[in-house]
This record gives structure tokens, sequence and C-alpha cells, in this order.
């Protein structure tokens, strides 16, 4: 039973007793009757807006959530990473060394940084990215390709 039942249960409980109007305790206990009825509707008003509120608020917990995704990315992007911040999913090219020849592996960032450098000999090289050519081929090995 809700708050608007009880009260109307309670109303017809005075109303069955058949008092005498006139009489001030009757006028209070009826007074008191069309206080309950009257803060019972006002309470069920204020749950159906608070329910429209919660409905109002999950959908607009969802939209931000998916501008969260948009804007910082999905969270199982950063959870594919290690302990060393290296991620298995991100795309790895390999590349040789000019200075040494040694083939290491490394994600785009490292490949497109200035100051690329092999892990080996520690020898700073650049590469030239051309439109043609695959990106994780150095620009020593393009010389090389075009001298055959």
């Amino acid at each position: 039973m809700n708050l608007t039942e009880k009260s109307a249960y309670i109303k017809g409980l005075m109303e069955g007793l058949d008092l005498d109007p006139d009489k001030k305790e009757v006028k209070v206990i009826k007074a008191l009757v069309d206080l309950v009825e009257d803060l019972a509707l006002t309470v069920s008003d204020l749950d159906e807006d608070l329910d429209q509120v919660y409905d109002e608020l999950d959908a607009i917990d969802e939209d931000m959530t998916d501008l969260e995704d948009v804007v910082f990315g999905d969270e199982e992007d950063d959870e594919d990473e290690d302990e060393d911040g290296f991620n298995e999913d991100a795309d790895m090219y390999e590349i040789t060394c000019p200075s040494c020849g040694e083939t290491v592996c490394v994600d785009e960032d490292t490949l497109l940084s200035d100051d690329l450098a092999c892990p080996s000999c520690g020898e700073k090289f650049e590469i030239d990215f051309d439109e043609d050519d695959e990106a994780e081929e150095p620009a020593s090995e393009k010389d090389e390709d075009d001298k055959e």
C-alpha cells in the first residue's frame, strides 16, 4: 500500500466512525486527515519527479561516458600497456640500424621522434618517409636499394 492509499484508508476509517462534525476534537482530526492526504499527494508527486530526474541523469551519464571515450580514448588502450608503458596492440615497425645492422621493433611514436637512436649501438639516425615507400624502411636502406 502506498502513501495515498494509506491516507485514503485513514480518511475512510474516520468517516466510518460517524463522529459529530460540530465537535472541536472532530474538526482537529478531520484537519489532520486532510493534511496527511495533502502530504501523501505531495510526496507521490515528488517521487515521480525524482524518478524522472534519475532517468535523465542516467542518460547524461551514458552520454558523458561516450564523450570521454571519444576525447580520452578507451580505457582498454591503457589496460593493454604493461608496467613499462608498452602497448602490445600498438602498431609496431621493424627498422634496421644503418650503423650496426641490428633490427629492432619500435612503435609509431618512437619512429616519428626526432631523436631516434639504435638501442644496440646508440647511433642516432633519421628515417626519410616517402609516400611510395613503407614507413619502416630507413633512409640508408633506400639509398642501397637505389644503387642496385
